[in-house]
């Protein structure tokens, strides 16, 4: 009996210890067939380092170029400052600085002038008043000596090869005082545009000869007179080669033309206020002289008599 109950143990043994072994060999055998797969790991490994590859910030971020700013859109184009010139001259914000372009400042045009030049009628122009010894009046404009010195010298800006000789401009000073002269001489740079040199006869009228240089607004004048155009050849005029001269116009001169044999031909006028036929084209012909306001005055009969004044019948319109 006692043989028998120690037997029936043992087998129990056995069977746990072979259950066991079983159940170690199946788990092995499922470790190799995982290992053993394609891709050799789980399939939750490979998906898992799959997101993270794909999807990770710092990844992308290191090897992706930054992307440029885009550029404007044409639709909608950065605005554009105006120019203060742009703006009408008859608005007082619209006047010119005189540095940036070298002309006077005026307030406001008429625009009734079509061959007018720098200085134009309607116009008042801002500057400064000095003076100088006229002496016998005469000056750049080669008039010659005149009784009269009420006379300027305009500054070469507005001189504008000679266009304002001639031109009578009523100055006007911060006092109140004012005073008509005529222009016939130029002021040479430093005058600054808008500047007169005015002679000491015609600035004591203004101020007194120790202020030395006053500010003060100038217009062009059409003034009343009874004297007639006359007309001047120059020193050594003939009729191969002339230069030919008005004066006493009332109001600037601007062109000066001489009747050919297919009508009238424009002639050259120089700084020193000669207009020039330099193949005698028209000396001792008719002239047409033409004003600012484009009123024209024919004069037939004037022979070529060097450095001599002959008077005309004819006149411009006072303006």
């Amino acid at each position: 009996m006692a043989s028998a109950s120690h037997r029936r143990p043992l087998r129990k043994r056995r069977t746990a210890l072979l259950w066991a072994v079983a159940v170690t060999a199946v788990g092995l055998l499922v470790s190799l067939v995982i290992v053993l797969r394609p891709g050799g790991e789980p399939d939750t490994v490979r998906t898992a380092a799959g997101t993270t590859a794909g999807t990770s910030p710092s990844a992308s971020t290191a090897t992706r170029k930054p992307t440029p700013a885009p550029k404007p859109s044409s639709a909608s184009p950065t605005p554009r400052r105006t120019p203060a010139t742009a703006v009408s001259p008859t608005t007082p914000s619209a006047r010119p600085s005189p540095a940036a372009t070298r002309s006077p400042a005026p307030r406001p045009a008429s625009g009734a002038a079509p061959l007018a030049g720098r200085i134009k009628p309607g116009a008042t122009y801002d500057g400064v008043a000095t003076h100088y010894d006229a002496k016998d009046g005469d000056g750049a404009c080669l008039y010659g000596p005149s009784p009269d010195l009420m006379v300027a010298a305009m500054n070469h800006a507005d001189y504008e090869t000679s266009q304002a000789c001639g031109a009578y401009i009523l100055v006007r000073a911060a006092s109140g005082a004012s005073v008509t002269v005529r222009i016939t001489n130029e002021c040479p740079l430093p005058c600054a545009p808008g500047q007169l040199d005015l002679s000491k006869e015609a600035f004591a009228k203004l101020a007194g000869l120790s202020a030395g240089r006053i500010p003060i607004t100038w217009s062009l004048l059409s003034p009343s007179t009874s004297d007639t155009v006359s007309v001047r050849y120059k020193t050594g005029s003939s009729r191969h080669w002339c230069g030919i001269q008005a004066l006493g116009h009332r109001n600037p001169l601007a062109r000066l033309e001489v009747r050919t044999g297919g009508g009238w031909s424009r002639l050259t006028r120089t700084e020193y206020n000669y207009f020039l036929s330099p193949d005698g084209t028209g000396c001792g012909g008719s002239l047409r002289l033409t004003d600012i306001y484009g009123e024209q005055l024919t004069v037939d009969g004037i022979a070529v008599r060097p450095d001599t004044a002959q008077p005309t019948r004819v006149q411009f319109t006072r303006r």
